[in-house]
This record gives structure tokens, sequence and C-alpha cells, in this order.
């Protein structure tokens, strides 16, 4: 049970590196490697990857997803990709390591007020997070709250599920790993999609929240 949670794997200049950072390091060498790879050979695959992801973003913003595609696309191949890594030997989800959730909970957050800015201009989208200036704290603490949500449903959900399995399979080791398997990775693929539309929501509520102050 001990190894579902991070462990040290080796140390660097007195720096103790876990193995979640050790299979991060890989996970994007390995995604550069494929990419390059079907892009040479299927680029098709690319493409409908790529319209996929487009009309994820699109539908739940309710607008052209060009601006926010690369950030919203890139975290989508990243958090599905962290979570499936985890079927390879030898290497382990990086999502099951509460940092990394954390990590991507914060850029969501930092992106919200870089999008809204960018698009309506530091003055005008301060003036309705603290319009009504009483309505200030409650804005802080939504938006705050929102992202320990964030990493919390994707940690939780991607350790729970690794538990789970790894319950199963030491009490029937012979019966049941391919539908384990099975099901660890159909779970990191819901969840890669739930925190991408989850981001796509925040940031178009920010950028309606100052279209409606400008209409």
């Amino acid at each position: 049970m001990d190894d579902i949670f991070p462990q040290v794997a080796f140390t660097l200049f007195g720096i103790p590196v876990r193995d979640t950072v050790v299979s991060t390091w890989a996970m994007m060498a390995l995604i550069v490697v494929v990419a390059a790879i079907v892009g040479r050979r299927r680029p098709m695959a690319l493409e409908m990857l790529a319209d996929f992801l487009n009309d994820l973003v699109s539908s739940v913003m309710n607008r052209p997803a060009a601006t926010y595609l690369p950030f919203l696309g890139a975290m989508a191949i990243f958090i599905a990709a962290a979570n499936l890594v985890g079927v390879i030997p030898f290497l382990v989800s990086p999502t099951r390591d509460i940092n990394t959730p954390l990590a991507l909970a914060l850029a969501v957050f930092f992106s919200v007020h870089y999008f809204g800015i960018r698009s309506y201009g530091l003055r005008g989208y301060l003036k309705e997070l603290a319009s009504p200036i009483y309505v200030l704290p409650l804005e802080i603490i939504g938006q705050l709250s929102r992202t320990l949500s964030l990493t919390l449903r994707l940690f939780g959900n991607i350790i729970s599920t690794e538990m789970i399995v790894a319950v199963i399979f030491a009490l029937v080791p012979l019966l049941v790993p391919l539908p384990l398997v099975g099901f660890s990775m159909f779970t990191g693929l819901l969840q890669a999609y739930i925190f991408t539309a989850l981001a796509a929501v925040y940031i178009a509520a920010a950028i309606k929240a100052v279209e409606r102050d400008e209409q």
C-alpha cells in the first residue's frame, strides 16, 4: 500500500527527488517523441485531437477557442498523460503527488486573471471584481476555494482509484489486472476532461463578468 504514495527516487545536490518527478520528466519526453512520430506518420490524428480540444473549449466557453486553446489544450494533454503514464512499468502517475494537482490548479488560478486583464485591461477587470466593495472578500474566498477544489478533486480521484486497484489486485491478482487497468485509464481521461472543462468555465466566467460591466 505504501507504493501508492510518492517515494524518494534519488537525491540531487542534497535535494530529494520523488518518483513522481522522475515520471513527469519521462512523461514530457514521451509526449514530445510521440507527437513528433504521430505528426510525421499520422498527421490526421493530431488534427483530430486538436479539433476535439477546440470543440471542448469553444463549447464550454461559448466563444472561439483560438486564444485559450494553447493553454487549455496543453493542460488537457498533460493531465491525461500524467494520469495514464502509471500503466507503464517503472513509472507512476505524477498526479498522485498532491504537488502536481496543486501546481495545475495554481496555473488555472493565475490564467483566469491573466486572460481577464489581457482582454479588458487591468482597471476594468479589477473594477468588476471589487464591485460592490463588500463582495471583494467573498470573491477572494471563492477564488481560493475553487483552486483548492481543483487540487483535491484531481488528487483525490487519482489516489482513490489507485488505492482501489491496489487493494483488489492484492486480493485477486490473477483475475482482474486488465479490467482494473482499463478502469484506471478511463478515470484518468475523465479527470483530465473535467479539469480542463472547469478551467475553461472559470476563464469564461471572468471574461463574461467584465463584458457585463462594459455593456
